[in-house]
């Protein structure tokens, strides 16, 4: 598991760049992001395709080279593999056959933005992209009032929908942190009120442009059992496994893991 940069190719590790040199095969949510990365380093290492839409097929044929001694290094197009990025099943299935699983840390955008925010808090939730839909999106704003920061991902095209949104759920007072094209050379991190995010925005038309990571400020204090336990397992199975969904889930609410899980299960099929 290598964790690669997420715009900056300086930021890959020494070990990392070691590892793929090394490795008898790379697996890539996009195979020509990937040789952009392998090419700035010389490296030559045979790439092959691992994605949501051919994961399963992916993984047969990575977990037979393993089988046979290979070495294959797993990277996503930006960041740290599987982490709302294709490679979980895989590596779920090289530990179901007893291959040794190592993962190399780095260059992580949930880490990026939630270090630059200042939002102190001894835990945060990360809840990957909100819903498309509109419908869907406010529903899952709902359950993220919480209180520690919550580290969202949005699409350009959907950031000033999400911000209305949450303007709408939280408050003009709530505060966000907007960090757009982490390390990439228009980099902008600013943290400020939802109520000035739009005219943050509006400043320069440039701004809806690039991946956005957003932190938003902690809610107040609530009882676990103030807190709607089935809406939160929802969210968060927007981007984790369902034993992953349902364990956080529990943590969050205080609600037994073993009902989650089984609600989990049912919401998968």
């Amino acid at each position: 598991m290598v964790a690669t940069p997420i715009g900056n190719l300086a930021d890959a590790s020494p070990r990392s760049i070691e590892t793929l040199r090394g490795a008898d095969l790379v697996a890539c949510e996009d195979t020509r992001t990937s040789r952009t990365l392998l090419a700035h380093y010389g490296i030559s290492a045979r790439t092959v395709a691992l994605h949501e839409h051919n994961e399963r097929a992916a993984a047969k044929i990575l977990i037979e080279a393993l089988r046979e001694g290979r070495n294959v290094a797993l990277v996503s197009d930006a960041g740290t593999p599987a982490l709302a990025d294709p490679g979980a099943y895989l590596v779920a299935q090289a530990h179901a056959a007893g291959i040794r699983v190592t993962p190399l840390p780095g260059a992580s955008a949930v880490a990026a933005a939630i270090s630059a925010s200042g939002f102190a808090a001894s835990r945060f939730l990360f809840a990957g992209f909100l819903p498309a839909k509109p419908g869907e999106r406010r529903k899952a704003l709902e359950a993220l009032d919480l209180p520690w920061p919550v580290v969202l991902y949005e699409a350009p095209h959907r950031i000033r929908e999400a911000l209305a949104d949450m303007l709408t759920r939280f408050g003009p007072e709530r505060e966000v942190l907007l960090a757009r094209e982490l390390s990439k050379k228009f980099e902008e991190v600013a943290r400020l009120p939802l109520g000035e995010a739009a005219g943050w925005l509006d400043a320069r038309r440039e701004r809806e442009q690039g991946e956005f990571v957003l932190v938003l400020a902690p809610g107040e204090e609530r009882s676990a059992q103030s807190i709607d336990a089935e809406r939160v397992l929802d969210v968060l199975l927007e981007a984790l496994a369902p034993s992953e969904a349902a364990k956080l889930a529990a943590r969050i609410t205080g609600r037994p893991k073993s009902e989650l899980y089984r609600k989990a299960l049912q919401r998968a099929k």
